[in-house]
This record gives C-alpha cells, sequence and structure tokens, in this order.
C-alpha cells in the first residue's frame, strides 16, 4: 500500500494536486531557475556579498511602499507597489554600497557590512512603527522577512513566475558580455566594452531576483538561491556554458521541491525548506561530483598514490630489489609477477615505467621551468603528457654514450 503522504508529494511534483499548488510549486522553481542562473556570474564577478546586503536593504523600501499605499488608499498590501519599494530601497542600498566604497576608505565588505545592517534596522523600526498604526493589512508585512511561499495568490506566483523567466532570458542574451566582465573586466575594458555599464546590468538582474524572490523565501534567505546553487554547480564543471546550467537547473529543482516539501509540511517555514534543499544539493555536490568532489578526489589521490607505488617497485623489481609485500599483492593481482618474479607482462611494464622515470628526470634536469601543471611526474606517461619531439630529445640526451 503507498504511502498518502508519498501519493499527495507526487501529486504535487507533477502539477496535479490543483491549479493553485501547481502555479506556487511551477513559479518557485522559475525562481531558483533566475537565481541559479543570474547567480552564476555574482560568483565568478564575487559580488556575493553584495547581494546580502541587497536583499536585506529592500525592508526599508517595502515598509515606505505599505504606508504610501495607505495614505494614497491603495488596497491593502499591493504586491506591485511592495515589490516596486522594495526596488527602490534596494537600488539605493547597491548605490550607498559603491559610493562608500569608491569614495571613502572603507573596503568594500566593510561598506557591505554597515550598509546590511542600518538598512535592515531601520526597515525593523518602521515594521514596528506599522504594527502600531491602526491599518489593515500590516500584519503580513513580516512575511517578507523569512517568505510565506503557500500564502502566494494565483496572480502572484504567475507575476514571480514570468519575472524570474525574463531575468534568466536576460542572462541567455548578455551572455557574451556577462562572461567577459566575469573572467577579465580589465580586458573588457581595454577593448571598448561598457563594464560600468553591464556590472550595473547584472546587478539589476540580482535585484530583480531578489525582489522577485521576497515573497517565496523572505529577505534575509533569498542570497541563498543567489549563491547556493552555482557554488555547488562550480564543484561539477569548469566550464562556464555548463556551469551557467547546471547552476539553473539545481536552483530550479530546489524550488520545485523545496515548495512541495513545504506543502507537505506546512508548519515548517517555506522559505527556510526551499533553502535547506538546496543546501543539500551543495553537499551532495561538494562530496560526489566527478570533477571537484571530496569523494571524488580522494579517488584520483588514492589512483596517483598506488600507481607511483607500482611503478616504483616494477623499477626496482627489474634492478633486482624487492618490492614492499603490501604493494606485491597488488602487483600479482594485476599479473606482473608470480613466485617473486616479473612475468612477461610485468618485464613489459616494468621497462616502461624505468623509461618513463628516467626522461622524467632529464626532462626535470635540463627544463625545471617548463613542467607543465596539469602533470604528474613519475606517474603519467611521459608520452602522453609532453610532444614526440621532445621524448625524442630527452632520450637522445639520457641515453648511455
Amino acid at each position: 500500500m503507498i504511502d498518502p503522504m508519498f501519493e499527495e508529494a507526487l501529486r504535487i511534483l507533477t502539477f496535479q494536486s490543483g491549479f493553485n499548488s501547481a502555479v506556487v510549486v511551477a513559479g518557485t522553481a522559475a525562481l531558483g531557475l533566475a537565481g541559479g542562473t543570474v547567480g552564476t556570474f555574482l560568483l565568478l564577478r564575487r559580488r556575493a556579498l553584495v547581494s546580502d546586503a541587497l536583499s536585506h536593504a529592500t525592508l526599508p523600501g517595502i515598509a515606505v511602499a505599505f504606508l504610501v499605499g495607505a495614505a494614497l488608499g491603495l488596497p491593502e498590501r499591493s504586491l506591485p507597489l511592495l515589490l516596486a519599494g522594495a526596488v527602490a530601497s534596494g537600488v539605493v542600498g547597491l548605490l550607498t554600497v559603491q559610493a562608500l566604497s569608491r569614495f571613502t576608505r572603507l573596503t568594500e565588505d566593510s561598506a557591505i557590512g554597515a550598509v546590511l545592517s542600518v538598512f535592515f534596522g531601520l526597515g525593523v523600526v518602521l515594521l514596528s512603527v506599522i504594527q502600531n498604526l491602526e491599518l489593515g493589512g500590516q500584519a503580513g508585512l513580516k512575511t517578507f522577512i523569512l517568505g510565506q511561499t503557500a500564502a502566494m495568490a494565483q496572480g502572484e506566483a504567475i507575476a514571480i513566475g514570468l519575472l524570474a523567466a525574463g531575468a534568466a532570458l536576460a542572462v541567455a542574451l548578455l551572455f557574451k558580455e556577462l562572461r567577459v566582465l566575469a573572467f577579465d573586466p580589465g580586458f573588457a575594458a581595454v577593448q571598448g566594452w561598457p563594464v560600468g555599464a553591464l556590472d550595473l546590468a547584472l546587478m539589476g538582474l540580482a535585484t530583480l531576483v531578489t525582489v522577485i524572490g521576497l515573497q517565496t523565501v523572505g529577505l534575509i534567505l533569498v542570497v541563498a538561491l543567489l549563491i547556493i546553487p552555482p557554488a555547488a554547480a562550480r564543484f561539477w564543471t569548469d566550464r562556464l556554458p555548463a556551469l551557467t546550467l547546471i547552476a539553473a537547473v539545481i536552483g530550479a529543482l530546489s524550488g520545485w521541491l523545496g515548495a512541495t516539501l513545504s506543502a507537505l509540511l506546512p508548519k515548517l517555514p517555506a522559505g527556510a525548506v526551499i533553502v535547506l534543499v538546496a543546501g543539500g544539493f551543495f553537499l551532495l555536490s561538494f562530496l560526489f561530483a566527478p570533477a571537484r568532489g571530496l569523494v571524488a578526489a580522494a579517488l584520483r589521490q588514492g589512483r596517483l598514490r598506488l600507481t607511483f607505488a607500482e611503478r616504483r617497485a616494477l623499477t626496482d623489481l627489474l634492478d633486482g630489489r624487492p618490492a614492499e609485500s603490501s604493494v606485491a599483492l597488488w602487483l600479482r593481482l594485476r599479473g606482473y609477477i608470480q613466485d617473486g618474479a616479473l612475468t612477461a607482462a610485468g618485464q613489459t611494464a616494468a621497462r616502461a615505467a624505468a623509461r618513463d622515470r628516467r626522461l622524467w628526470e632529464r626532462f626535470l634536469a635540463d627544463y625545471p621551468a617548463l613542467l607543465p601543471a596539469h602533470a604528474n611526474w613519475g606517474v603519467d606517461p611521459i608520452d602522453s603528457v609532453l610532444p614526440g619531439d621532445m621524448v625524442r630529445l630527452l632520450e637522445e640526451r639520457s641515453a648511455p654514450s
């Protein structure tokens, strides 16, 4: 018999649990996709802390926008007005960080810390003032701090999804320009690229993702959707197109699975659940990613040590010296020795190992500054690392006279 909770989770994941639920899950997934896409360039541009300051700086704008709406008699908690206030406040906070970094002796991280704390403190004070006013709708303003995914109306979820898709599309259209900005802004400036405008466009996209994520994960945790997916994707690849795609997928899956879990566990804060799912993807990437994962790195190191010990033992046996007992067992399993003597396959492997060792030593003696960064000398066959003409030259120099 299938667990009812599992059935409900399956219905939510496949968008069969009602229209409103499907729209919320889809909108949250789109937000995660946009966060991972934009966050890739924030991470490479080293603007992660700026996005944190940006998210905290939106709180005063939300409070002021609510007061303006109440004074003008607009509907309670008008989301477009609140988001517009968040954008304005976030932009002011961002410009303040840049001004403090450029025109004072403060470092960027000090400016970010000052802006983050002051703006957030101002927002908390304004929210406290609003709570004491005789106005309707102020009780829901605090949901922007930690988010309230389940409370999203259908129109709000659709608007969030469309804005998130627009942010991802903007990154796709500006991909070439953002790539140059992320890796070599000095070269871009020399080539006449508008580095300042591109940087402003990137921070504008970050502002857009931050603001549309306020309703979903809140201003405290929205930075996680911008940073955790690309940080997790960084363990999987070194190529920017693949990195951007993987970050987008991790972000979308975090929103999709996190919104599903928040629907199944309504007593838990939805924003925190979504961020924990993203953190789970980061942990899996950190441990098991084949490119940079901890387990893969440990396996590579172990393989290198074993190969080095094998090749050294083979050369020792070729010279008449005994191999260590632990390595001898491995050589027997490989079919290289039998009854303590080298087999035909062992003789071939030993001669190849002795040749590689001799040529590597000659190369290190003649060209110590030219050792390729990717080479593991003493382990990698020299023919697979150096060009053929260089290998032939080393053979001539190392040949007995």
